[in-house]
């Protein structure tokens, strides 16, 4: 693998990346993701919510706080069962990571987490990526996690530190960096990213991707989300984020991160088929499949077949990197 990967990125430098007039930005992103990824190759991850509702935070982007009305009903942690068999069902649909999402301000020592540690080491079992996203987690949690056979933990950022507190005021911003550095020391794969259409300025947006460019090992994932706006919360009348937004952020992403899984995430469904096709060129090579992330609308599994066939993509295959890593020891022995 090229070894000209940085995390000394300044902010003047995004800054200059960022604002690149646009076809440029795009062909440059094209030929670094070239350089690094097979482009045809996009990550097919599946989100399930096992558990809705009802969270104590005040993220004013999200329909599951209590605090607000959003008419999300509240659930309680699914059966493993259930959890399994939507697993299987996933991985029959081209899958190959699974990520299950609990509506927790962070994760307690009691039944419901050794429920979920029980789920992930299903989930493994079937030969897929199993992710979780369940808010903050202490280094013991993590490692709890890890030896499950947890592959990657998804914490976002949302936005840059500065603009942070006019979005959430429940947990600070720290919080979320001690999240990411317990999930990194337990071994897990970090995917971490965040949300455009906050009301954040270009100024924000740039930070925040200073800010993941610049931790000592980048993240293995980083999804860029479009606010679905939802009624009943604060941001319920933001306007849409223009599709030009989402290429930019992605393209700079890419080109600052070479070798990250960049995601393609929330917001999918206000965009037509060539507007992802542009975000694909761009360095985008994830994407969530299934019709729904948490609670908010996403294309079904057969629109996203059908975009794959007319592009010409293929979901990458659960746990490449360890693959590749284990045939070169192998050949490097022989």
């Amino acid at each position: 693998m090229h070894n000209d990967i940085r995390n000394n990125w300044t902010l003047s430098e995004i800054e200059a990346i960022y604002n690149t007039p646009l076809l440029d930005l795009i062909f440059k992103a094209a030929s670094i993701h070239r350089k690094y990824n097979t482009t045809a190759e996009v990550q097919v991850c599946t989100l399930l919510s096992i558990k809705t509702g009802g969270c104590t935070e005040d993220c004013a982007y999200c329909p599951q706080a209590a605090r607000y009305n959003t008419g999300v009903d509240v659930h309680a942690l699914m059966q493993k069962d259930e959890v399994l068999a939507y697993a299987k069902k996933a991985k029959d649909a081209g899958s190959t990571r699974f990520c299950m999402g609990a509506a927790w301000r962070e994760v307690r020592d009691n039944r419901d987490f050794d429920r979920v540690l029980e789920m992930v080491k299903g989930v493994n079992e079937m030969g897929m990526e199993v992710c979780c996203t369940l808010g903050m987690l202490t280094e013991e949690q993590a490692k709890k996690l890890a030896d499950a056979g947890l592959y990657a933990y998804n914490h976002n950022l949302d936005t840059s530190e500065e603009h942070y507190h006019d979005i959430i005021t429940t947990r600070t911003y720290q919080d979320r960096l001690n999240t990411l550095e317990h999930v990194r020391k337990a071994g897990v794969t970090v995917c971490c990213g965040g949300i455009i259409g906050l009301g954040e300025t270009q100024e924000d947006r740039i930070k925040m991707l200073h800010t993941l460019a610049t931790m000592p090992q980048h993240p293995e994932s980083v999804p860029i989300n479009a606010l679905v706006p939802i009624a009943g919360t604060p941001l319920a009348n933001n306007k849409k984020v223009d599709v030009w937004d989402m290429v930019r952020m992605i393209a700079t992403a890419r080109i600052i991160m070479p070798a990250t899984m960049v995601r393609l995430s929330a917001g999918r469904t206000s965009m037509s088929v060539a507007e992802q096709a542009l975000c694909f060129l761009a360095g985008a090579n994830s994407i969530f499949a299934g019709d729904k992330l948490l609670t908010t609308p996403n294309p079904s599994f057969e629109e996203d077949n059908a975009m794959f066939d007319l592009l010409g993509l293929v979901p990458r295959e659960s746990f490449k990197e360890e693959k590749q890593k284990l045939s070169e020891m192998v050949q490097a022995t022989v």
